[in-house]
């Protein structure tokens, strides 16, 4: 009943991660490696692994997550057989050896309330494997209207690999093409629910690696990662404004915002603006207009303090 698709792209950590789904108590799963033209050659690894894990191999010939890692993903989920439900866990990602099991072990409860987003506990780990956070750990049962308020407000974390979703609204409702897919595993979480209860499971784990070797730990995809981010909240307040409350919605556009002030400029300026006015009307946009004036003259009382500064060292 369940795939594992991993799209596969650098080798430094990929055999932590398929060792640790050899590891696994349970063996009921397939796990479908999609190898993105990747300079380094993961064939050799793999044939170490074919007498641990039941694996489905594909080379493609052109490399597609430089362009749209949405579109990588895609390709791997067209690898699946007849499996029930899909996880894509990050080829530098682990798993601990009770994931699948926990799984099968809850099937029949997540039966009972019909959800169809599954969630795992998670820790953050680094290039080194050891843990940089406490272990995340979540409600057994919670709308994705209450996850976007918790995440967005820096209660908890997410990303890609410690979900499992149901296949048929995967392949039905499809991945949001953000900008380096930026906010695309949120925007999954949302509408892959279909407005059911996310369940979830804290007796296993998944450890999540940032390093600078993956676009979540380089801060050279900066520009990228602010550009999607205003990608998901604009299809987020155009689609589902109606499903937020009006303290959801401030939360939600205060990180619009800041995204804003991070990379600020006149159209996207008045994307915000926007935003503001349609989910909060225009005691919600004169807020942020006097912050952004708040904002802007801080900055000018900035570089004049600065320049007087310098001014004055030089003058000495």
């Amino acid at each position: 009943m369940l795939a594992i698709i991993i799209p596969y792209y650098k080798h430094t950590f990929f055999k932590d991660t398929l060792q640790s789904l050899a590891n696994q108590t349970d063996k009921r799963f397939t796990v479908y490696i999609g190898n993105d033209a990747s300079p380094e050659n993961p064939e050799a690894l793999i044939k170490e692994f074919k007498g641990q894990l039941s694996i489905v191999y594909k080379s493609f010939s052109n490399n597609l997550g430089g362009k749209s890692l949405v579109q990588q993903w895609e390709r791997c989920l067209a690898l699946i057989q007849n499996e029930e439900w899909i996880q894509i866990l990050g080829d530098d990602d682990l798993v601990s050896s009770n994931f699948v099991a926990s799984f099968y072990n809850a099937l029949p409860s997540i039966t009972r309330y019909s959800s169809e987003v599954i969630r795992w506990s998670t820790y953050v780990v680094d290039e080194n494997g050891d843990r940089t956070s406490e272990q995340f750990m979540h409600l057994k049962l919670e709308t994705a209207v209450s996850f976007f308020e918790r995440k967005f407000s820096k209660k908890t974390r997410s990303s890609l690999s410690e979900y499992v979703f149901k296949k048929t609204n995967v392949l039905e409702i499809g991945f949001q093409a953000f900008n380096l897919a930026w906010h695309a595993d949120d925007m999954a979480v949302f509408e892959f629910s279909n407005n059911k209860s996310i369940y979830s499971i804290n007796t296993a784990y998944v450890s999540v690696r940032v390093s600078k070797l993956n676009i979540t730990g380089d801060s050279q995809h900066y520009v990228a990662k602010n550009k999607g981010t205003f990608q998901f909240m604009e299809h987020l307040f155009n689609n589902y404004s109606n499903v937020f409350s009006t303290g959801q919605k401030q939360i939600l556009l205060k990180k619009l915002e800041m995204a804003y002030y991070n990379i600020p400029s006149y159209k996207r300026w008045i994307k915000v603006n926007k935003l503001y006015y349609n989910a909060l009307g225009i005691y919600g946009t004169f807020d942020f207009l006097f912050r952004n004036f708040k904002t802007g003259v801080a900055k000018v009382l900035k570089r004049v303090h600065l320049f007087n500064t310098v001014k004055r060292l030089t003058a000495k």
